[in-house]
């Protein structure tokens, strides 16, 4: 096929659409026909440096995209597709690509370091392509700059691309030589030295033995302190990045340095550049968070399981770091709050100070107090700011006991300058400030006296309800802290004192969240999510108010559905309003019908309720569906077998939901609503199982759905089963050997993080949800004999997951139980095959004795059971 190449990728280009096309589909035919030819004309294109930039430039990044996509399947598939082509065609494109990295072009050698890490992380784990790291090496040695900073930056991306266990230590220690080397003070040209400061950032997960020889981590972190005092300020910058880079991956080998790192980051703190001063912050705020992380497993039962013991940087460095941070918080811009996106180094100093608060607790506090004292009656607004965001950044770390007494004296202050503070951003923090109040010291867990009282509840309402109508950034927080001070009232029994003051409430956040700018600064959805929170908190007192609500919600959902044509702006805003809408349905739902006395009248609005939803469903909108379909969920919950008569016209949404893999969440909670569903209808489900069981068994053999759907659909396994008990014969062929082989997989997954094990876990769930709504489904039917074949593989299942020690107690708890189920739906059928088991009766102690009630709980029932079997 003979192409012009370089005027196909000029024109894919164009600023004419239909030249782009053209283009593009030409592209795309080639790739299609001829593979090879395909490739190597675009490597060609990129090595040859006659060719126009831009051209070059796009061949690199669609060389990419043939090697490397975000979804996990399709990522398989271009490695499998590169592996399997010919071994002289990939050499031409790897040598082109090396050619390429002496290019006088820049962006030509960039694409080019990309494209050969790309292909490094399919081929070094394969062992294939030994060569690279040598020839790339030999590189570091030419004289021209320009092939100095390419070959380094293309070690970066390799170091990326490649897992540490793939590359040999010898060959490590040689990368990191040549990296640390191109950082060094004494080599002159800039732009090789950014290049290797950038490349330690992403190979120091491969310096773990470096790191624990004293020498070379000595001299590495010479190397990167010296980056930070460099003239050029994106060195400066990357230098930081890789000290708070080494801070995570290395905490445990920092106390030699921390004195050098102190003095550095604070000095880049006070005077360098806002790029280089936020690094240089977040090398504080990463040490908080190993600390938080370490402490926390201190204060758990798995006292033995850490690793790393804290050395306490925070604490020793307390007396000088708080006065720096504190400093920062005075460094505001004058329109950060109108930007949702905003950083500075204010806001990334009441960041690390609430950390720092979160790391020593109690400790914080007489080094914060004087400094919102002495600042937050000022006259400049900057310093009554900062002394109210210094205050808000330490309310959670230290003692309720420590704090309480500096609330109670500051609330009164606080609602005062909520109202009467000229300045919007002292406004905006303090809103912020008082919900972090009512977060932490607000609720029937604490043990101290209440901070918010019979007495001054009524000025606090009044105060935030006034907030709502000020300006949309203020009124945002405003309605934040009206959530906290509802959720502390969950508890509360008849007895909110939020009840006198409901109707008012409810009333003041749906006049907010009409007001005309309420798509500004997320007010909508924040009152609409606190209105959420205020129903969700309310008491029975208060439910014929929340009646009065659903016809007026109802009413809103109504009309966003009789909008006409609506450009792409307005229908993403109308479908913004329909979720909050739904999600403020749904929340209605639950509240209402979950009380016996109102569930009876709030279902006469069911019918409507329902039309609603499929007509939202009908607008095709994917967030919509996720929350239009949790609020069916919630409906079906509470109409239990009534919802039946809601199905013919549910179904086909509900089989969209089950098919939709790309946004996997939509699928997620679908599968979720069929376990709904299957509780409310019971039986009456029947005649919708094969639609759904085929849909479900499909997801499970799909490669492109995301891995967390999947536990999920196991555990609706079992809730159809226990729906529709033995009627669930004819699914047994199919969901059985599943079941099998992802049990076979997941009691053998040997967890390389706690991500992993985490998942793992879900997944083991997931499974014997299924085998527990499966078992108890064919309870006292005639045909439990069917199950008989599969006990024995459920009993070594069972058996693994004992022996494998790997258990949560959630997995724990669903293990005995199924023990249990197998024992009593088997009867003394299952009794020898119990007594055969090498782990059942030591798996039954182990459950007996445990700490954990529900798995005590779940084993006494089993116990009995199992007895009963065996005794037959």
């Amino acid at each position: 096929m003979s192409l012009d190449v370089t005027q196909i990728l000029l024109s894919a280009q164009s600023a004419d659409g239909l030249i782009r096309k053209h283009a593009e589909e030409s592209l795309k035919q080639f790739q299609e026909q001829n593979l090879p030819g395909f490739l190597l004309s675009l490597s060609t294109e990129l090595a040859t440096n006659e060719k126009p930039e831009e051209s070059r430039r796009l061949a690199g990044l669609i060389l990419k995209n043939a090697l490397d996509a975000k979804e996990q399947h399709r990522k398989n598939e271009l490695f499998q597709r590169w592996l399997a082509l010919d071994a002289g065609v990939k050499a031409q494109v790897k040598a082109l690509l090396l050619q390429t990295l002496s290019s006088p072009v820049a962006s030509a050698r960039s694409t080019s370091s990309q494209v050969i890490a790309k292909i490094a992380g399919i081929e070094i784990p394969q062992k294939q392509w030994p060569e690279l790291i040598g020839s790339l090496l030999s590189n570091i040695h030419q004289v021209q700059p320009n092939v100095k900073q390419a070959t380094l930056e293309t070690l970066g991306y390799l170091c990326e691309e490649v897992s540490p266990e793939a590359v040999d230590q010898d060959q490590v220690n040689k990368i990191l030589t040549a990296v640390v080397q191109g950082m060094n003070a004494s080599e002159g040209n800039s732009e090789v030295r950014l290049a290797a400061t950038r490349a330690l950032y992403n190979a120091l997960g491969f310096a773990q033995v470096n790191f624990s020889n004293d020498m070379e981590r000595d001299y590495i972190m010479r190397v990167v302190c010296e980056a930070t005092q460099s003239p050029d300020v994106k060195i400066r910058q990357a230098a930081f990045e890789c000290l708070v880079a080494i801070s995570s991956t290395y905490y445990d080998k920092l106390a030699t340095y921390m004195q050098d790192i102190f003095n550095i980051t604070a000095k880049a703190v006070r005077g360098d550049e806002e790029s280089v001063a936020l690094q240089a912050m977040e090398f504080w705020s990463s040490i908080c968070d190993e600390e938080i992380d370490i402490l926390d497993e201190y204060s758990s039962e798995f006292t033995a399981d850490s690793d790393v013991p804290c050395y306490y940087f925070i604490k020793q460095a307390l007396p000088a770091l708080v006065p720096m941070l504190l400093e920062t918080l005075l460094k505001q811009e004058d329109d950060q709050d109108l930007d949702e996106g905003a950083w500075n180094l204010a806001m990334a100093g009441g960041t690390c100070l609430g950390l720092v608060a979160r790391t020593v607790g109690d400790d914080i506090v007489p080094l914060v107090m004087p400094f919102v004292e002495e600042n937050i009656t000022k006259p400049e607004w900057r310093h009554r700011e900062a002394a109210t965001y210094a205050f808000g950044s330490i309310l959670e770390g230290p003692s309720a006991d420590k704090l309480t007494p500096l609330v109670n004296v500051a609330l009164n202050f606080m609602l005062s300058a909520l109202v009467k503070d000229p300045n919007n951003h002292v406004k905006d923090t303090t809103a912020w400030t008082l919900g972090r109040i009512f977060e932490f010291l607000h609720g029937s867990a604490l043990e101290t006296a209440p901070v918010i009282t019979a007495e001054n509840c009524q000025q606090i309402l009044t105060v935030l309800l006034q907030s709502m109508k000020d300006v949309p950034n203020v009124a945002e927080k405003a309605c934040g802290a009206l959530y906290f001070l509802a959720q502390g009232y969950v508890d509360a029994g008849s007895a909110s004192p939020l009840s006198p003051f409901f109707q008012d409430i409810v009333q003041s956040l749906l006049v907010t969240s009409h007001r005309e700018d309420a798509g500004e600064s997320r007010l909508r959805t924040a009152a609409y999510e606190t209105l959420n929170e205020v129903v969700r908190c309310s008491t029975e007192e208060t439910a014929p108010i929340v009646m009065q609500l659903v016809p007026v919600i109802m009413m809103e959902l109504h009309n966003t559905l009789e909008a006409g044509k609506l450009s792409t702006d307005e229908r993403e805003k109308r479908s913004d309003l329909q979720g909050l809408l739904c999600g403020c349905l749904q929340v209605i739902i639950q509240k209402l019908g979950g009380m016996e006395s109102t569930k009876f009248a709030f279902l006469q609005y069911a019918d409507q309720m329902m039309d609603l939803f499929l007509r939202v469903f009908a607008c095709r909108n994917a967030t919509v569906h996720e929350e239009a379909m949790l609020a069916i969920g919630a409906l079906a919950y509470a109409a239990g077998s009534n919802f039946a008569k809601y199905m013919a016209q549910f179904y086909q949404y509900l089989e969209m939901g089950l098919q939709n893999f790309e946004e996997y969440q939509v699928c997620a909670i679908t599968v979720g609503v069929v376990g709904d569903l299957c509780r409310a209808l019971e039986d009456k489900i029947l005649p919708y199982c094969d639609g759904i069981m085929t849909q479900l068994l499909k997801d499970l053999s799909s490669n492109q759905l995301h891995r967390s759907v999947k536990p999920p659909i196991f555990s609706c396994f079992g809730d159809i089963a226990l729906a529709i008990g033995e009627n669930f014969e004819k699914y047994l062929i199919y969901a059985m050997p599943m079941l099998q082989s992802a049990a076979d997989l997941s009691a053998h997954t040997t967890a390389t993080d706690d991500e992993m094990l985490d998942y793992t876990n879900q997944l083991r769930n997931g499974i014997l949800e299924a085998y527990s709504g499966i078992l108890q489904g064919f309870k006292s039917s005639p045909k439990t004999q069917l199950l008989m074949p599969y006990a024995p593989h459920i009993l070594q299942f069972l058996d693994a997951l004992h022996n494998g020690k790997d258990m949560d107690d959630s997995v724990m708890k669903t293990a005995i139980g199924v023990l249990g189920d197998l024992a009593d739906t088997l009867g003394v059928n299952a009794g020898p095959l119990i007594n055969q088991s090498t782990s059942s009766k030591q798996f039954l102690d182990e459950c007996l004795s445990s700490d954990d009630p529900l798995v005590k709980e779940s084993a006494d029932w089993a116990r009995i059971a199992i007895s009963r079997a065996v005794s037959g």
